[in-house]
């Protein structure tokens, strides 16, 4: 048995552990082993071993064992004896890199499998006046993770009297991500600004996986945003055909994607910054590219 010998404190120990005996008592504050036969001037510890009274507010801690997610097995989805449920996730994102900067092109669909949660999810990000963040994936992963990003590039900003570059942000993002591989995360994310370098843009994905090109489409309906834009695409487009090219590949991204839809919320950014260009219904465009002629910009 533990004990702990309190013989020096106190010439007369056996009456001041009495009287600390019967305080403790009458609060309830120690196990009913601290009122064992333990000789005169001794306080019997066996109540703080390990397992040595099932008392659960005692002071036995439990076995805290390795930390991970409840339910279901995050890098194979099994979920022991619980349900298992599949959420399918959809979106069309695209940003593209040309001679006048970059474009940014996103739909405003928000779906929780067949369901449609949303038609107005503002799926661009805008981290600071220089950087941007598109979505795709998981929702509040998404906003979290970029809105951290956000707050440790202003860090950065204040620390090194400079802004950040797209390229640094993106790597930050993509090592804090990586930190989380295996644990669910859902994020195909498109990282996109204007530094001293020039115009920039990423793809960054939940898996810490980090591409860079003067081109991505993200989302269940980027195969078809890929149709248009790899048809259509040019460096040396204006800032009016690019534009126009971001829209029309989102709505007909739209229009056969059925996970994608609402508005085609549209950015272009420049050297001085972001700017939101416009908000526009993807049925309403749709419609008015079958009654109104499109210039072709070949």
């Amino acid at each position: 048995m533990a004990t702990l010998d309190l013989s020096f404190l106190n010439p007369a120990p056996h009456s001041a552990l009495s009287l600390a005996h019967s305080a403790a008592s009458s609060l309830g504050g120690l196990p009913s082993s601290v009122h064992s036969s333990a000789a005169p001037g001794t306080l019997d510890l066996s109540f703080a071993v390990a397992g040595a009274t099932g008392d659960p507010a005692g002071f036995a801690l439990a076995n805290v064992g390795t930390a991970k997610p409840s339910g279901a097995e995050p890098s194979t989805g099994a979920a022991g004896d619980g349900p298992r449920v599949k959420m399918v996730h959809g979106t069309t994102t695209l940003a593209f890199k040309y001679q006048g900067g970059v474009v940014i092109a996103v739909d405003s669909r928000a779906s929780a499998g067949a369901y449609i949660a949303s038609q107005s999810v503002k799926k661009v990000i805008e981290i600071n006046p220089y950087l941007l963040g598109t979505m795709a994936g998981g929702a509040a992963d998404c906003q979290y993770w970029q809105r951290e990003l956000g707050r440790r590039c202003r860090l950065y900003e204040l620390r090194n009297k400079e802004r950040i570059s797209v390229a640094a942000a993106s790597k930050l993002l993509a090592n804090m991500v990586y930190s989380y591989k295996g644990m669910g995360l859902s994020m195909g994310t498109m990282v996109t600004g204007w530094d001293k370098h020039g115009p920039g843009l990423f793809y960054v994905d939940s898996d810490g996986q980090r591409l860079t090109s003067d081109l991505f489409s993200v989302g269940s309906g980027s195969t078809f945003a890929y149709g248009v834009l790899d048809a259509e695409y040019r460096w040396d487009l204006t800032r009016e055909q690019a534009l126009a090219l971001g829209q029309r590949a989102i709505m007909h991204a739209t229009h056969r994607d059925a996970f994608s839809g609402g508005v085609c919320n549209l950015y272009h950014m420049g050297e001085n910054g972001w700017e939101k260009i416009s908000s526009n219904d993807v049925s309403e465009l749709y419609y008015q590219s079958k009654t109104e002629p499109v210039p072709s910009l070949l």
